[in-house]
């Protein structure tokens, strides 16, 4: 009987999804289509079309790592400087990615900022060593220093008319220096905590500082003097003076030419517009993704960016996400994950498995669209997110809050609500599971010891904007440790729990009746999965083992052993018919159960492998761990094996062609064919077969080969010179082969290793040839000696 279900025998990376932003500086171009994100030692560019890296700029050939501090680009986005821990700067076209100059930046100690100027063409560039040096970058030259500052340089900003730079420092003051003096003429006192942001107003007469001294203060540039200190009651990390003629939500103009309008945003995490004449707020962003400061003065918001060719507003978080706003309505357009951390658990949702909901080292859930990878974050937990669980369009989580959250999503928004929560654990909830066929309940476990069931919510009551709570139903102290995992069987009727205390337990979903314990395991138990389609369940554990058991009398079937360290994610794939897990070793195997054999080990994770995720149709896998990577794998099995099955095709052609050639005696269209088809044998015979024909054309025939296979055919020759009935079609080629490397045609690679081994053999031959040749000359010389003789006897 055919198998109705094919087997998998190779999974092979379509996409790896790494951290793109590590931290430090982000920049918008102008058109707005590109973000640039600094990743320790290189630049990435992202489109904002594909969501994914575009192009890198600054990665090093030689592999050494030169970490970037911060980078700036010039106007109409023709170029990037970059400051560098090795003391340097340097110029890249930002389109090519090529380097055009570098040089010493002079500063003692690294560069905190730089801006540049478009009307002068200059460079400013502000250290950790108090001063502020003016470049012409294209000419790398110094132009001057400014002095003054006190501690690290914070923020500085050209003046939009003169010739005058300001700048701030650890000192709360701002400075203003003549560009040419390079003497400060300028200083303006009102902060007395570290200044954060500098932007002019548009008519360059005023300008707005932010502080961590919780205000914000509009200056007077030309009388030196303060027109209004904006009180904000949080630490200001950035503040943007906005253009004029925009609208903001709520039929909000800013049209007022008179006034100065300023965003901001600090450590509440949310976007405030103000009319900064008055220290009237316009606007107040309602809720935001970014998540407030943990404790007062901390950061939420490291950086904001406006593009006003898009009307978007830009927020960059403290935990590296990028959140894009329409200025018009402050929707959430896009967001931008830079940095995962740690991933503890995916699920796929919807009914294509298009979406992605990740649980990573974070408060947050974050859920990507794998077509366009655009991200939400989900905010509700006060603790990291340990476990996912989804059925349709509903996503259950667990975190170290003791609490539960269930989600439902609205795919064609792309939105997800909160719709009730589960608080009954007294510790961390580690894992959850949603029933699949009835759809009326769903399971947690945690490290109180305790298997708790969930009624799923029929009616979703809002009162007063308070989520519901969930009702738990039934609780059961399940284990004597840690619970790991809960998984309810496809059927409703069975839960299985795996714990630290070395078992599994079997429990009846009804009234959570204990059916039966699995023992076998000599470390804690990590997972627990029943088969879709037998009375089987499969289990792994820390002791580097999975076990196959019987659900009927709790025996174990197999065992299967390969990994080196813990086995910490396995799932059923192919119906039941093989297993897929994943280890503390960083790698993922394929099993075949019925044959106990592992039939392929892909290592490509750096780290511990938490999860795995599998689409309905079990053509992609994902899976995440440790080492903050997201690598997504597809089943090859049936490319690969039409692969084959063509090379085999091909072979069989070329077959019948080779012997057609050696039929027809065209010995040099034979030996191309047997080159390319890697037959050292073949290609002796051939060669052997020209020799003795005394054929012609061998030279240029060679001459004609592809590089490869002229690496190919002098491979070949240096295993048939270590033969020496082979050692005269192998020198033949040697020669023809020498002619051409020495007039440059080709060049061969591993010259020295050809050499070494062709070498001991050649002058083996040419001694053995050079004793033959002293015997011929020694008949020769008898025979001749033996001639005059030899008419004499004759005559007589």
């Amino acid at each position: 009987m055919e198998e109705s279900v094919k087997l998998k025998e190779t999974f092979e990376i379509e996409k790896q999804y790494g951290a793109f932003y590590t931290g430090g500086t982000v920049l918008w171009t102008m058109d707005g289509t590109r973000f640039l994100c600094r990743d320790e030692h290189k630049i990435n560019i992202i489109s904002m079309r594909s969501m994914e890296i575009e192009r890198v700029i600054g990665k090093s050939e030689e592999g050494s790592e030169d970490i970037i501090y911060t980078f700036i680009l010039t106007s109409n986005d023709d170029f990037l400087i970059s400051a560098h821990r090795s003391g340097l700067l340097k110029l890249w076209d930002f389109m090519s990615g090529e380097l055009k100059k570098t040089w010493r930046n002079l500063h003692r100690g690294p560069i905190s900022c730089l801006q540049y100027c478009s009307n002068l063409d200059i460079l400013a560039s502000g250290g950790a060593d108090s001063l502020i040096r003016i470049w012409d970058f294209k000419n790398q030259v110094c132009k001057g220093t400014l002095k003054g500052i006190q501690g690290v340089v914070s923020a500085m900003a050209f003046h939009p008319t003169e010739n005058i730079l300001i700048g701030a420092g650890d000192d709360a003051n701002i400075y203003a220096w003549n560009l040419d003096s390079r003497e400060i003429v300028k200083t303006f006192s009102g902060h007395i905590s570290r200044v954060t942001s500098i932007s002019f107003s548009f008519d360059s007469k005023s300008f707005i500082s932010s502080s961590r001294d919780k205000v914000m203060i509009l200056w007077d540039y030309e009388h030196e003097k303060q027109i209004r200190t904006i009180p904000v009651y949080e630490s200001i990390e950035c503040a943007i003076v906005l253009p004029y003629n925009i609208q903001l939500p709520n039929n909000i103009e800013l049209n007022d030419e008179s006034k100065v309008y300023v965003a901001s945003a600090g450590e509440e995490g949310i976007i405030k517009v103000w009319q900064a004449n008055e220290a009237k707020i316009l606007y107040k962003q309602a809720s935001s993704v970014i998540s407030r400061a943990s404790e007062e003065g901390g950061l939420a918001v490291t950086q904001m960016l406006f593009n006003q060719q898009l009307q978007q507003i830009t927020l960059v978080s403290y935990d590296h996400n990028i959140i894009v706003h329409d200025i018009s309505t402050f929707e959430c357009a896009k967001q931008l994950i830079g940095f995962t951390d740690e991933i503890l658990d995916l699920v796929l949702m919807g009914k294509t498995n298009q979406y992605l909901a990740m649980a990573t080292n974070s408060n947050d859930i974050k859920v990507y669209d794998t077509y366009t990878m655009n991200s939400k974050i989900l905010k509700g937990h006060t603790d990291i997110v340990l476990a996912l669980a989804t059925y349709k369009n509903y996503l259950l989580s667990s975190s170290k809050d003791h609490s539960i959250r269930l989600w439902k999503a609205d795919f064609d928004t792309f939105t997800f609500e909160c719709i009730g929560v589960g608080s009954k654990h007294t510790n961390a909830v580690g894992s959850v599971d949603m029933s699949k066929a009835t759809s009326s309940f769903f399971a947690s476990v945690s490290q109180d010891q305790c298997l708790k069931l969930w009624k799923f919510p029929k009616m979703i009551e809002m009162i007063d904007d308070e989520i519901p709570q969930l009702l738990c139903i039934n609780t059961q102290l399940a284990h004597e440790k840690d619970i790991n995992c809960v998984t309810i069987s496809p059927n409703d009727r069975y839960i299985a729990t795996a714990s630290q205390d070395k078992t599994a337990k079997m429990w009846d979903a009804n009234d959570l009746k204990l059916i039966g314990v699995f023992r076998g395991h000599r470390r804690g138990v990590w997972t627990v999965r029943f088969s879709p389609v037998d009375q089987v369940i499969v289990t792994s554990a820390a002791d580097c083992t999975m076990r196959l058991w019987n659900i009927t009398d709790m025996t174990c079937l197999k065992s299967f052993e390969g990994h080196e360290s813990s086995v910490l994610r396995c799932e059923f794939v192919s119906n039941g018919m093989q297993l897929i897990s994943s280890g503390a070793d960083g790698l993922i195997k394929l099993w075949t159960i019925k044959s106990s054999e592992c039939i392929q080990t892909i290592e490509k994770h750096e780290s511990k492998v938490w999860t795995l995720a599998i689409t309905e149709d079990e053509k992609l896998l994902y899976s995440g761990g440790a080492d903050s990577t997201l690598i997504k794998w597809r089943d090859m099995t049936e490319i690969k094996k039409r692969e084959e099955l063509k090379k085999k095709q091909e072979e069989v052609l070329h077959e019948q062609e080779l012997n057609n050639y050696l039929h027809q005696k065209q010995m040099l269209k034979a030996l191309k064919l047997a080159l390319r088809l890697n037959r050292p044998n073949m290609t002796l015979k051939i060669i052997n077969t020209i020799i003795r024909n005394q054929e012609e054309g061998l030279d240029v025939t060679i001459e004609s080969l592809s590089e490869f296979h002229k690496q190919q055919l002098l491979q070949h020759a240096v295993n048939w010179n270590t033969n020496s009935r082979n050692c005269k079609p192998a020198q033949l080629v040697f020669n023809i082969m020498l002619q051409e490397i020495l007039s440059g045609k080709y060049k061969v690679q591993g010259l020295g290793k050809i050499i070494e081994d062709a070498l001991p053999y050649s002058d083996r031959h040419f001694k053995r040839m050079t004793e033959y040749l002293k015997d011929l000359k020694f008949v020769e010389y008898t025979m001749r000696c033996m001639q005059p003789y030899g008419g004499d006897v004759a005559m007589k």
